[in-house]
């Protein structure tokens, strides 16, 4: 695998690709089966493994022009986690492409002559059984192995992968167990702690005032995890990860419309990270966000918060 990972915006691939195709929100097992079977078909055919993916997402897209919201996924991943999610099976290239008016039109043989063949020089294709494609979802995988044929490029399929209770692996069941707060699901989905990446920027610092300093980090529109108390560990801020307690929400105490941040307070460690990426991953859900009566009373909640954190971690390390 090389050291990096190369994410290109509307343009043209430089070499030959082994290609898959997919929002791949979470980049979770069912993702990492297929991703892997793209790394090891390209590095025999010697092409670049890669992967071609949508902003926004095509059901956001769809959504808003049908002023449907309720039709908008929430998101998962920010372009951060889920580039480095895929760097991390083994993809090296990443074509990004605006999901706009022009693309939702284009019909089947468009987006194999435009995208797949002039743009990305596929010569490996590997999908889902049931990839779908082009205007109105009309492209099925018979007019792709035809097409295959026709351009040179070899089209294969995976079958879903299943789960122990032989349900699918899917960014649908992932998003249910994170609105759900169900940490512990989510994370046997990604088959790896669920994690969210940002800056740390300039709070009110009321916490220092209550003894409880945090980490504030913005976090996406629309973010998928339920707010709420949860135990985490904090990465990026020194050789291993630390302990730590986060909160997710809009601090109702504190606010009257303040925008959603994750507020993390680390065990025991202090240390200056403004301006630095850190990434908290998330490993059990304790309680729902609160609006308390005055700041004695959020005190003492938060205390009782750090102390089943602490037994957390006195009982499975990090």
């Amino acid at each position: 695998m090389k050291n990096s990972i190369k994410l290109y915006r509307n343009q043209k691939a430089i070499s030959p690709t082994a290609l898959t195709i997919g929002n791949f929100d979470g980049v979770h097992i069912g993702h990492q089966h297929l991703l892997s079977h793209v790394v090891t078909e390209a590095s025999k055919r010697q092409l670049v493994p890669s992967v071609l993916t949508f902003t926004p997402h095509p059901r956001e897209y769809f959504g808003l022009k049908e002023q449907r919201p309720e039709l908008i996924p929430t998101r998962i991943s920010t372009l951060r986690d889920k580039s480095y999610a895929l760097f991390c099976q083994g993809i090296e290239a990443i074509y990004l492409k605006n999901f706009d008016a022009e693309m939702a039109q284009m019909s089947p043989q468009q987006f194999i002559e435009e995208i797949l063949i002039k743009q990305l020089q596929v010569k490996y294709l590997f999908v889902g059984e049931d990839f779908k494609f082009g205007h109105r979802r009309s492209g099925n995988i018979q007019l792709l192995t035809e097409a295959g044929l026709h351009y040179g490029f070899e089209v294969e399929t995976m079958k879903d992968i299943l789960d122990n209770n032989h349900i699918r692996y899917s960014s649908t069941e992932l998003r249910q167990a994170l609105v759900f707060g169900k940490i512990e699901k989510a994370n046997a989905i990604l088959g790896r702690p669920y994690t969210i990446s940002g800056h740390v920027i300039h709070g009110k610092k009321i916490g220092r005032t209550i003894g409880v300093p945090t980490l504030n980090i913005p976090v996406m529109p629309r973010c998928a995890l339920r707010s709420g108390v949860y135990i985490v560990q904090v990465e990026g801020l020194s050789e291993q990860p630390l302990p730590a307690i986060a909160s997710l929400g809009v601090r109702p105490t504190l606010e009257t419309n303040g925008e959603v941040l994750l507020e993390v307070h680390i065990l025991h460690h202090s240390c200056s990270a403004y301006g630095k990426i850190v990434t908290i991953a998330f490993l059990q859900y304790i309680r729902d966000e609160e609006k308390f009566p005055d700041l004695l009373t959020m005190k003492a909640t938060i205390q009782k918060d750090i102390d089943i954190t602490q037994h957390y971690f006195d009982h499975h390390g990090l």
